[in-house]
C-alpha cells in the first residue's frame, strides 16, 4: 500500500449556507485525484448539517432539529461527491463515526480492517461524525478531533486540514493586517490553546481552537499536521507532491517554533 493521507475539508469550504458549492466540491475532487498517484487517501468530510440546511430552514441551534439537518444533508453530500468521482471511475465508501469506536482495540482493528480492505480496492473512504445518533457526552465536538484520531489509530503519518485559512498566524488575521503565517510549529502550549480560546474573535470561536487542539494530539503521537486553505489548493499539492512548502502551517516536532 502507498502511505496513508488524511485530508479533513471544513464545512465552510462545502456550502455556502444557502448552496453545495458544487465547483469547489469538483476542485476538492480534482485535488483528491491528483494526491491518488502518491497517496491512500482517507477523506474526512464535514457539511452534512450545512448541505440539509441547503434545502429545509430549521433552527440550528436546536438539537433535534440539527441531527434531523444531519440526516438529509449527508446523502446530498455523498451525492455530490459520488457524481463527480464516478466520472474518473473511483468508487465511494461512506463511514459514520461516534467517539465509542475508540473506546477499545477491537472496535478500532474492525473499522481499520475495513479501511484498508477498501483501500487496497482503490475506493475512497468518506468518513464523518454520525451527528444523529451521537450523544452530547459521546461527540468528537467536531471533525478537527475525529481527523486526527483517524491519522493516529489507522496509520497515517500526517493530517491535512483544509480550512478557510492560510494557516495559523501570529495574531488574529481577520483584525490585523499585519499578522504573519507561522510556517513551523514544533509545540504547542495549553495557554495558547486558552488564549485563543477566549479571544473572543471569529478567528478563536470559527474552529483555530480545535484544529490546535487536533495538532497537540498528533504531536504527542510524533505525528504530523499540515493546515493550509481549501479555498486555495495548490499550495497543499505543491507541499505535499513536490515538498515546496510556501503557505500553510506545519505542525512537526522536527522543525518549527512552540508557541
Amino acid at each position: 500500500m502507498k502511505q496513508k493521507l488524511v485530508i479533513k475539508i471544513g464545512t465552510s469550504i462545502l456550502s455556502n449556507g444557502d448552496i453545495l458549492e458544487i465547483k469547489r466540491i469538483e476542485k476538492i475532487c480534482n485535488f483528491v485525484l491528483e494526491l491518488k498517484s502518491k497517496f491512500d487517501i482517507i477523506l474526512v468530510s464535514s457539511g452534512a448539517v450545512a448541505s440539509g440546511y441547503t434545502r429545509i430552514n430549521l433552527d440550528k441551534s436546536k438539537l433535534s432539529n440539527k441531527r434531523a439537518l444531519s440526516s438529509i444533508g449527508q446523502p446530498l453530500l455523498m451525492n455530490a461527491y459520488n457524481s463527480i468521482f464516478s466520472k474518473y471511475n473511483i468508487i465511494t465508501s461512506q463511514l459514520l463515526f461516534i467517539s465509542t469506536i475508540f473506546d477499545s482495540k477491537e472496535k478500532i482493528e474492525c473499522t481499520k480492517e475495513t479501511i484498508d480492505t477498501l483501500l487496497e480496492n482503490g475506493i475512497l473512504p468518506i468518513l464523518n461524525e454520525n451527528d444523529v445518533i451521537a450523544q452530547n457526552d459521546l461527540t468528537f465536538g467536531d471533525n478537527d478531533q475525529l481527523s486526527a484520531y483517524v491519522t493516529h489509530y489507522f496509520d497515517s503519518n500526517i493530517l491535512v486540514i483544509l480550512s478557510d485559512v492560510y494557516g495559523y498566524y501570529d495574531k488574529d488575521p481577520l483584525k490585523n493586517k499585519d499578522a504573519k503565517l507561522i510556517k513551523y510549529i514544533n509545540k504547542i502550549n495549553q495557554d495558547r490553546i486558552l488564549s485563543d480560546k477566549v479571544a473572543g474573535s471569529k478567528f478563536a470561536t470559527g474552529g483555530i481552537v480545535t484544529k490546535l487542539m487536533a495538532a497537540n494530539f498528533l504531536l504527542d503521537k510524533n505525528k504530523e499536521m499540515f493546515l493550509c486553505s481549501g479555498f486555495d489548493l495548490q499550495p497543499t499539492l505543491d507541499f505535499l507532491l513536490y515538498d515546496n512548502h510556501y503557505l500553510g502551517t506545519l505542525f512537526s516536532k522536527n522543525k518549527g517554533i512552540e508557541i
